[in-house]
């Protein structure tokens, strides 16, 4: 039992389908009612997508688990109604800190620039994360969500797959056109396909201590390589909501994982780094060993996998959650415009293709910090040593210090959905970037551009244009005039979009670039469009 968190129980209940015995297609059925799965369900209602969502449990995750959200990811969970909520109750923070023994060696500010609506990044409990997002599903209609639903089978055929799922009332039998699987690392869906899983496991083993106390130490990431009161390894320290302090212990691949998780055990490690004087109480403990590894196809025919299914990182950074959640922004969309016919199936090619390059990109990340953390040979702990060392006093070498590069969105520059520039920009939003947030005002009301994006395709233009929307593929496209309809109030807008009059940019439904101009020419957009939706 945890002293600051009591975990709800969410009642089981008897579907139609199931009391009547009939086989019911569904457009679309989530596995897993983790963060990934629970986005998943409010992501794809929100788009007109009725969704099905199966867990085999009935309350929300035990212990904080991933606790680490970025800008991002916040900004979608806003989209979908939770990201205030998020903000409220977390913890928000932007300056990093790397001590080397004890001595301060380098910081880092993640948001370094004013005028965003999300913080960089927000320290908050996996509980609380679920509990929210559960809740935004109960208001939800569209999102059917059955708890104590296990998958035991999946059949694919070529229009649907059949699902055989047993509940505390017996086996019955589904039909889902879309089956998408967010049931985690060890998910049984992508055993049930036969997918691939490859990647490194990392020969090291890590302590997750959660302790309740009062402390002076400032809302910030400190991370410690050689502390004196844990020699030889490394130490990260967060705090939570709820003046819960997540505390990170490296203990290496000889460490006994059940010895280790004893609080008699932990309790002396944390004394040993706070001070006798500190007073704390153990919350949750768990030992792990991670691994860097990803799906061989992010499609299995009428499956596709997400989040910890699809890809695994190490913790440091906060890369798991936040691109799993990225994945489903990016899925939502294209799944959308294929169940209403206006795009290919083929278009869902394209969220492997995008999102393994995130994964990619995640795992590259995730290898080279724990390379660094961890070195593997004297030579790489004596070049680890000597970057920290000088990282104190020379600038050149702060960037080769890597406890973990944060989690950040992978532009997808080469997407095949891109329109590539043919004019000339000084402007970090390049096809395939996912949108930078700005102040703006609408009808005399204060708002955030990214608020007005984000529900199918749009045009911004910087500037009048001839049309108010348009038709292109069955699709109506608003265009919304920059000093018009939407004023830049203090010109970060024009200023992260490099804009000047006429600039024209084409958005994604997932509020990623699609297409940029220097002018206004419709048939240009219309066919940015038609690529952009795979047609």
């Amino acid at each position: 039992m945890m002293s600051t968190y009591t975990y709800p129980k969410f009642a089981y209940r008897v579907s139609a389908e199931q009391e009547s015995g009939a086989v019911v297609r569904h457009k679309v059925v989530v596995v897993g009612a983790g963060p990934i799965g629970l986005t998943a369900g409010l992501d794809f209602a929100r788009r007109g997508i009725p969704t099905v969502v199966l867990d085999d449990n009935d309350t929300v995750s035990i212990g904080s688990r991933a606790v680490c959200y970025a800008k991002r990811p916040l900004e979608i969970w806003d989209r979908l109604g939770c990201g205030e909520k998020m903000v409220a109750k977390g913890v928000s923070w932007r300056v990093g800190k790397v001590f080397f023994e004890n001595d301060l060696r380098y910081q880092f500010d993640l948001l370094p620039e004013p005028d965003h609506k999300m913080p960089a990044m927000v320290n908050l409990q996996q509980y609380y994360l679920e509990e929210y997002l559960v809740a935004q599903c109960s208001r939800t209609p569209s999102v059917d969500l059955r708890w104590k639903h296990k998958l035991l089978s999946l059949q694919q055929h070529d229009d649907f797959a059949t699902l055989v799922v047993e509940t505390p009332d017996g086996v019955f039998t589904m039909e889902a056109e879309w089956v998408v699987a967010c049931d985690g690392a060890n998910s049984d869906t992508r055993k049930m396909v036969g997918a691939d899983f490859t990647g490194q496991a990392f020969q090291d083993r890590f302590l997750i201590a959660d302790v309740v106390m009062k402390a002076e130490f400032p809302t910030e990431r400190w991370f410690w390589f050689d502390p004196p009161f844990h020699r030889n390894q490394s130490v990260l320290l967060h705090r939570q909501a709820d003046d819960v302090w997540r505390i990170d212990f490296q203990l290496g691949w000889d460490a006994d994982p059940a010895e280790e998780r004893k609080p008699e055990n932990i309790i002396p490690r944390v004394r040993t780094m706070l001070g006798a004087g500190v007073a704390f109480e153990l919350e949750w403990a768990s030992v792990y060993q991670f691994a860097c590894r990803r799906i061989d196809n992010f499609r299995h025919g009428r499956v596709i996998f997400a989040g910890d299914a699809a890809h695994q990182v190490s913790p440091f950074g906060g890369r798991g959650a936040n691109s799993g959640v990225q994945d489903i922004d990016n899925l939502g969309w294209k799944l959308k415009l294929v169940l209403d016919g206006v795009a290919p199936d083929t278009l869902l090619d394209t969220y492997h293709e995008e999102r393994a390059l995130a994964a990619d990109d995640n795992i590259a990340h995730s290898t080279r910090s724990t390379d660094f953390i961890t070195p593997k040979s004297a030579m790489s702990r004596r070049f680890r040593n000597a970057v920290l060392e000088l990282a104190g006093r020379h600038p050149f070498a702060r960037p080769l210090v890597n406890s973990g590069r944060l989690s950040t969105p992978t532009p997808y520059v080469d997407s095949s959905l891109n329109t590539p520039d043919e004019d000339a920009f000084d402007s970090a939003m390049a096809p395939g970037t996912a949108c930078a947030d700005a102040p703006i005002l609408v009808d005399g009301r204060a708002g955030w551009v990214l608020g007005l994006l984000g529900e199918g395709f749009s045009v911004l233009s910087f500037g009048p244009a001839p049309v108010a929307d348009l038709a292109a593929a069955g699709l109506n496209v608003p265009v919304i005039r920059i000093g018009i309809d939407v004023l830049d109030i203090n010109g970060r807008l024009a200023e992260r979009y490099d804009a000047a009059p006429g600039t024209t940019y084409l958005i994604r439904p997932d509020q990623h670039v699609a297409a940029r101009w220097r002018s206004f020419d419709a048939g240009k957009i219309t066919a940015a469009i038609e690529r952009a939706i795979g047609a």
